[in-house]
């Protein structure tokens, strides 16, 4: 009979000792991302631009991971009520959120002591998915200027006596406009509403006399005539309105983009951000999703997770700034 050597039956006996230990860590190993729903957060109602781009890569997720990707609507104090429940989610990937300049970077900067959380510590950036240019629109029946010059020239000459509707205080609309008179040494009495919806109407309707409005929103009015356009808040022309010259070509220094753009909470681990990011990016370089969102007055992004950090961080300094030199105050 043939005896099996000594050292090869210890090694057969450590083997099946290390078995249970193996298969141990093996049962420990986390499933594979996504096994199970995914909630994505929008801060904003309904129907909008930003409830638009979360649906669409919603839909773009489920179908591509095979797991149910939830949108839900949570508005609120200028987007911060829905972010803040982001923020504080466990950070797994199973919830996200739409972040926005007014959540991420301009409410923060009006009461940093008080905010519900950090817009840069408490995020992790997945992708910028797309900016809203803001035009600068005036009733035409009010204000005889038709270019940036003559818009600065009016105000100059009739200081104070002018009024500019927002959307809120504290919202892009508010602190675009506010950039502006910095820029310009110009004044203007700010008017706040609850909406961009009811800011539209008295604009028409002669009560106020300008606006910094979302280009979804007010573009239409401009090619029906009931408005007239001046220029356009991003440092390009858009594809919407290649005529419209920037507000920067008058304005130096003028710039403002409200970004939209998914995020996660702080501490995701950095192989799901990166999943995420690369899906989300890929969904949105398809020529029909980017046709969908200019319909909806979004110039399409679709950045890196770092490039977006950079982006949230970069923005949150600019307006810190802004708000605290222009005394911009929280309603």
């Amino acid at each position: 009979m043939t005896r099996t050597p000594k050292t090869t039956l210890l090694r057969i006996a450590l083997a099946c000792a290390l078995l249970p230990a193996l298969g141990a860590a093996q049962a420990q190993q986390p499933p594979a991302y996504p096994s199970k729903p995914i909630k994505l957060i929008v801060p904003v109602p309904a129907g909008g631009a930003a409830d638009v781009m979360a649906r669409m890569i919603a839909v773009h997720l489920q179908t591509k991971w095979g797991q149910a990707v939830v949108v839900d609507n949570k508005p609120g104090a200028g987007s911060s009520v829905g972010m803040a429940v982001v923020a504080k989610a466990a950070p797994d990937g199973y919830t996200l959120g739409m972040g926005n300049v007014a959540a991420n970077a301009i409410n923060p900067a009006m009461k940093p002591e008080s905010f519900p959380y950090d817009p840069v510590k408490d995020f992790a950036a997945v992708t910028l998915v797309g900016i809203t240019p803001l035009i600068l629109v005036v009733n035409p029946q009010k204000v005889p200027a038709r270019t940036v010059p003559e818009f600065v020239a009016y105000l100059k000459a009739n200081p104070g006596k002018l009024s500019y509707g927002s959307s809120g205080a504290g919202s892009a609309l508010h602190v675009g406009m506010e950039l502006f008179m910095q820029k310009t040494g110009t004044s203007m009495v700010h008017v706040a509403y609850k909406g961009s919806a009811p800011m539209l109407t008295d604009l028409l309707g002669g009560q106020i006399d300008a606006s910094m409005d979302a280009a979804a929103t007010s573009w239409p009015q401009v090619q029906s005539g009931k408005l007239r356009a001046l220029g356009v808040s991003t440092a390009k022309s858009v594809y919407f309105a290649p005529e419209l010259p920037p507000i920067a070509q008058a304005v130096s220094g003028f710039e403002m983009n409200p970004w939209h753009g998914v995020m996660a909470p702080a501490g995701t681990p950095s192989a799901i951000v990166e999943k995420l990011s690369t899906e989300i990016q890929a969904f949105l370089r398809l020529p029909d999703t980017e046709a969908k969102l200019r319909d909806r007055g979004v110039v399409r992004v679709g950045s890196t997770a770092a490039e977006f950090a950079k982006t949230v961080r970069d923005e949150s300094a600019f307006y810190k700034k802004l708000v605290t030199d222009a005394g911009i105050k929280a309603e």
